[in-house]
């Protein structure tokens, strides 16, 4: 194989990775569960090519060991799962999913990762404006999966069911390829973060960003997904707390830190006081459209096992208990918990939950203080702060705050997105690479947590003069 042709094709690898963790439902709609199966072995195989052609360093201090304490924990409950079948097949998707996103951080640098997840979004944009027009102008009526794995009998069915439901030119709305609005949604979000911070950085070209960033808008307003509504309003707060912090400077960052608790504050009040009020802005029922009654169902689970849990499962399987007749509104079987805490609780109990803070704070901490902290050169100076350094952060808050709502931080791109980030920050946390402000050549794609670039005329040298010594970073958990 040329060696100008490799990192193509390890970019369009990635790219197929991340399409297919925000995708899973395309390919089992359009293929079946076989097709799906045939995408998973693209990924598997892929990334043992890709490590065995690299041969990444692997240093256990650039190593998030929260991760190894989550995994053995959930292989652990193998011992007492309810459901040792289930169980079983849920670690092997897990193991896929952390494979995957692990492999990319190791053999690829964040820039690639992130132009691939660029991509990835993209093509998932695209392809649900097409498939959605395509229904409301030929099919004129909901559409079913090709491979339904539920039986059509002719009589009315869920609209829960539906891979679209024939929306677009009515305004919305639309499930795109994806079969679902929330998860459609969150893509869109995540595209805006993601075209905004390499628009903003540079390293994306004016007119296609422009475009694609209008695009992302548009679906985003399609979709009329009330959740994806308060995410993004979080991922705003977000925003002009990390800017606000990169002005006043470190050594004023305490009356930012003591604004952003009253902010929590005020919101915690604003949602006991006017909750009724909300719900009426939003649309929804007092049920929160069924999901305060799959709480209380999975509350009451897991307070029968609150310790370790009933067994990890990541997706609940329908065909076992107790997931047969958990979760049921209007003839629909919900398999997740809609809240991805309680999820955890219910499947691992108190010491899961404590695994899984412990990888979502350590990446959170680092994401934080890479957007915030002044970057420096390899020489140790001070360099202009770059956008790009805001995309773990806003990416990460986007998670946690659809992980309130949805159980896809467990599972599929929230999972693959999590472990990615904490491992990208956790190896960038050891390294004196540099923070450039300036993009690099188009090829790269420059975002803030890259790998150190290797032309001479990316990095100037240093100067005769010993540097000033670097401010040690902070510490995170593990």
């Amino acid at each position: 194989m040329s060696p100008v042709r490799r990192p193509a094709l390890a970019g369009a690898y990635a790219t197929f990775v991340l399409f297919t963790a925000f995708a899973g439902q395309f390919w089992r709609n359009l293929l079946g569960w076989w097709g799906f199966g045939a995408a998973v072995a693209i990924v598997v195989v892929g990334g043992i090519l890709l490590i065995v052609h690299v041969r990444p360093h692997w240093s256990w201090r650039r190593t998030p060991t929260s991760t190894f304490a989550f995994l053995l924990l959930a292989t652990a409950s193998l011992a007492w799962s309810f459901y040792p079948g289930a169980t079983a097949l849920g670690l092997a998707i897990c193991g896929v999913t952390t494979f995957a996103a692990v492999a990319l951080v190791l053999c690829l640098p964040w820039s690639r990762i992130v132009a691939s997840l660029a991509s990835a979004i993209k093509w998932i944009l695209a392809l649900s404006i097409v498939f959605e027009l395509w229904v409301a102008l030929f099919v004129r009526e909901p559409l079913l999966p090709n491979f339904p794995d539920f039986e059509v009998t002719g009589e009315k069915l869920p609209m829960a069911f539906y891979w679209s439901r024939g929306l677009l030119l009515h305004g919305g709305p639309i499930e795109g390829i994806v079969a679902s609005r929330n998860l459609l949604g969150m893509i869109a979000l995540l595209g805006i973060i993601v075209f905004g911070c390499l628009l903003a950085a540079g390293s994306m070209r004016r007119a296609p960003g422009i475009s694609w960033l209008v695009t992302a808008g548009l679906v985003f307003a399609l979709t009329r997904s009330s959740t994806v509504i308060l995410v993004a309003a979080a991922v705003a707060v977000a925003l002009v707390f990390a800017l606000w912090t990169r002005r006043v400077g470190a050594r004023h960052r305490r009356k930012v830190y003591w604004a952003a608790a009253g902010v929590l504050a005020a919101s915690v009040a604003v949602l006991v006081f006017s909750w009724n009020l909300l719900l009426q802005l939003f649309g929804k029922g007092e049920d929160l459209t069924g999901r305060t009654d799959i709480w209380a169902s999975v509350i009451e689970l897991a307070q029968q096992r609150p310790v370790a849990g009933w067994g990890y499962v990541g997706y609940w399987v329908p065909w076992v208990e107790p997931f047969k007749d958990l979760a049921v509104r209007k003839g629909v079987t919900y398999l997740q918990a809609h809240n991805a805490w309680l999820d955890m609780w219910m499947q691992l109990g108190i010491l899961g939950l404590i695994a899984f803070a412990a990888i979502v704070i350590g990446a959170l901490w680092r994401s934080w203080f890479l957007a915030v902290d002044q970057p420096r050169d390899v020489a140790g100076r001070p360099i202009p702060y770059s956008a790009a350094s805001l995309l773990p952060l806003l990416v990460l808050v986007a998670l946690l705050g659809q992980s309130l709502a949805e159980s896809r931080l467990l599972i599929e791109i929230g999972w693959l997105l999590l472990i990615a980030i904490a491992w990208a920050t956790k190896r960038r946390q050891w390294s004196n690479d540099p923070l450039p402000a300036e993009p690099r050549p188009a090829r790269s794609h420059a975002v803030a947590v890259a790998e150190p670039p290797t032309s001479s005329a990316a990095t100037p040298p240093a100067p005769p003069a010993p540097p000033a010594p670097r401010p040690p970073a902070p510490q995170p958990p593990a």
